[in-house]
């Protein structure tokens, strides 16, 4: 257990001592990835509309892998209103899984910013597997949250609050801690690199399922009495407790233009519970996006 624990707190450190050495940054922001508007034009629409792509290693959620550390791929329409409000669609394709659409992802969020230093978001997401993978899978669920920003110059720091609804439903609280920064324009396109690495704590409940053969297997939602364990549940004795789940740690790296931002984001995920197989979540992750806007300027 303490060969676990060491390593993390180094890492974690490390991390926190980068994230508030002092940098010469532009205002903290946490919102939905889009192109950035062009600010010297006053007559911009109000509405906007993107198309997006994606490609991660394993889709990692609250502490569960829910691509079963499969490779997954995505696209997305995005509509968007005054910056505030956002509605997304998201069909999710997994290797090696039939149908090609395994499960669709829609999307809500609203943001305000009260001044320099606090906003406030709500966002809601719906998961929709596709009917022949519910029992391999996971079953369809609703995650909710509200989130507090907190604007501190030298760091960005999110408070979270969020449910999930399912066949069971669960809370659980998010602290990040993030540093934005990005170079500034260059050519005629005003193109920049942003950086924003961070460092994320996630907590929740977490069940144990007791096998008739005495071995313990921790699993968190949205498994829990959903998708593959339901196979496992027969004969088994559940116990469930609030704890921290898991540390994650990423570099989001974006090349962005008024029009498009392309995203690469490395990051560990460190669990805070001992793994078992059906878990799956410790380990690297990489994802790459692109997003485009589509409407009219």
């Amino acid at each position: 257990m303490k060969n676990f624990i060491y390593p993390h707190i180094f890492w974690v450190s490390f991390m926190v001592i980068f994230l508030i050495n002092p940098l010469n940054c532009a205002a903290q922001t946490d919102k939905v990835t889009v192109p950035d508007n062009d600010p010297g034009q006053s007559d911009l629409s109000p509405h906007s509309l993107y198309a997006g792509l994606g490609y991660g290693n394993n889709m990692i959620y609250l502490g569960s892998t829910i691509s079963q550390n499969q490779p997954y791929a995505y696209t997305t329409l995005t509509y968007g209103y005054r910056d505030m409000l956002y509605i997304s669609l998201a069909p999710v394709h997994l290797a090696g899984r039939n149908p090609f659409i395994a499960f669709s992802m829609t999307s809500v969020s609203f943001s305000h910013v009260f001044n320099s230093w606090f906003d406030i978001s709500a966002a809601s997401s719906y998961y929709h597997v596709a009917p022949s993978l519910r029992d391999t899978l996971f079953g369809n669920f609703l995650y909710t949250d509200v989130t507090f920003g907190f604007d501190w110059k030298i760091l960005y720091s999110k408070l979270s609050a969020g449910g999930m609804f399912s066949e069971d439903n669960n809370v659980f609280f998010q602290f990040r801690n993030s540093r934005y920064f990005q170079t500034p324009g260059f050519t005629s396109k005003d193109l920049f690199f942003a950086f924003d690495p961070y460092v994320n704590l996630i907590c929740g409940s977490l069940t144990t399922m007791e096998t008739d053969t005495g071995s313990p297997v921790q699993i968190s939602p949205p498994f829990w009495k959903n998708g593959r364990n339901s196979q496992l549940s027969s004969n088994a004795e559940y116990s469930s407790s609030f704890r921290c789940l898991e540390i994650d740690l990423g570099i989001p790296v974006s090349f962005n233009s008024s029009s498009f931002t392309i995203e690469a984001e490395p990051g560990y995920v460190f669990p805070l519970y001992e793994e078992n197989e059906q878990n799956g979540t410790k380990g690297f992750i990489l994802t790459l996006s692109l997003l485009y806007r589509i409407s009219p300027k």
